[in-house]
């Protein structure tokens, strides 16, 4: 029996990397030509282009692992079936849920591989991918982030904002230090700022390093304390306006993406939030989403040995297309369960963990009726 299954563990590896790395590789590619349009301003070489294809491997892996595992147990364990492998093993003696013991423990590898690519890799990535894209498209980064915290580069200023509230336009914490060629001058704290549109102004163009009216709109401090360091003063204030922070729309397209933040930093920031008397339901979602993802792939691959050794596969085009349409099937699912999270409707547990309980309890079933 160890004999049989290390040989059937082998065709399922080659045709699982075969098939994961395949679709990954097209898939980055497809993004890539999607967005070279968007790279003319920085010229990019094909070294460069090579790279942020590369750097979006990571993540495209991670969605397609489920897939990948799928396909490759309905193909390999459904060529068996054809070959009446199976049901010489079974006139033998043979029990074939014993004989598909490793593939179970196969998946629980390859949901365990799934969540550390997913919690150490592809934020890196995501983030170097992000900051890559901004160069190629001749954007200047002028925002830097750290679970919420940004930093930024400002005219004669670097500015510190402790939180970004994106749907209320409101920053917590911000401290504003402005520096001549040589040292600091003076150093503004306030304990938050909202942005106020002008009268009549859409507040919708702008460009980076813009002031004042130009943006259609500013920011107003509150709670202020402005150390005048060359004056030797300090002067507080209700409410101060400047001219050192950027619009919202800078931040919103620069803040870091939940996909660039692993679990712990995004509960670190949804802690933030919540202490500052916001709660994010989209952050609380993606958290429970990070953990309940990865998990699908041993159900992925259990499901596809079982409806393989049920009969349930046909030739190789047919298996591809069964392993396809699960997939879609679950995909659609759960993005709507996530949709669903996200605008409240369901509680962020049951929109990420309702879809793999659910095809969960389907596999461990059809597991359980496999044919002896």
């Amino acid at each position: 029996m160890k004999i049989i299954q290390r040989h059937y563990l082998k065709e399922f590896s080659k045709l699982y990397l075969i098939v994961v790395l395949g679709l990954s590789f097209t898939f980055s590619l497809v993004d890539l030509m999607n967005k070279i349009n968007d790279f003319g301003p920085g010229r990019p070489s094909f070294d460069s282009l090579l790279l942020y294809a590369g750097l979006s491997l990571p993540q495209y892996l991670v969605y397609l692992m489920p897939m990948a595992a799928l396909i490759s147990g309905l193909f390999v364990f459904g060529q068996a079936g054809r070959r009446k492998e199976t049901t010489a093993i079974k006139a033998s003696g043979g029990s074939i849920r014993a004989l598909l013991m490793p593939f179970v423990f196969s998946g629980i590898v390859l949901s365990l591989a799934g969540f550390l690519l997913s919690e150490f890799v592809v934020p890196d990535f995501s983030g170097r991918a992000h900051k890559l894209r901004d160069s190629l498209a001749g954007k200047q980064n002028i925002l830097s982030f750290k679970e919420g915290t940004v930093w930024l580069k400002a005219k004669g200023a670097i500015v510190k904002i402790g939180l970004f509230l994106p749907d209320k336009s409101v920053i917590k914490e911000v401290s504003i230090m402005k520096m001549n060629e040589y040292m600091l001058t003076e150093r503004i704290e306030a304990e938050s700022a909202d942005w106020r549109p002008l009268p009549g102004s859409p507040d919708a163009s702008f460009s980076a390093g813009e002031t004042g009216a130009t943006r259609g709109g500013t920011w107003y401090l509150t709670g202020v304390t402005d150390y005048d360091i060359d004056a030797g003063t300090v002067t507080h204030y209700r409410e101060l306006r400047t001219d050192s922070i950027e619009p919202p729309e800078v931040f919103r397209e620069d803040m870091q993406k939940p996909d660039e933040m692993n679990v712990r930093e995004l509960a670190a920031y949804t802690k933030r939030l919540k202490k500052a008397g916001f709660k994010n339901t989209k952050l609380i979602v993606d958290i429970h989403s990070r953990i309940s993802y990865p998990l699908i792939n041993a159900i992925m691959l259990v499901l596809g040995i079982a409806l393989a050794t049920s009969g349930a596969s046909g030739s190789g085009l047919i298996t591809a297309a069964i392993g396809i349409f699960i997939s879609l099937l679950y995909w659609v699912g759960y993005t709507a369960c996530l949709s669903m999270g996200y605008a409240g409707i369901f509680p962020p547990i049951v929109a990420a963990w309702s879809m793999p309980a659910l095809f969960g309890s389907i596999t461990l079933y059809l597991f359980g009726r496999i044919p002896e």
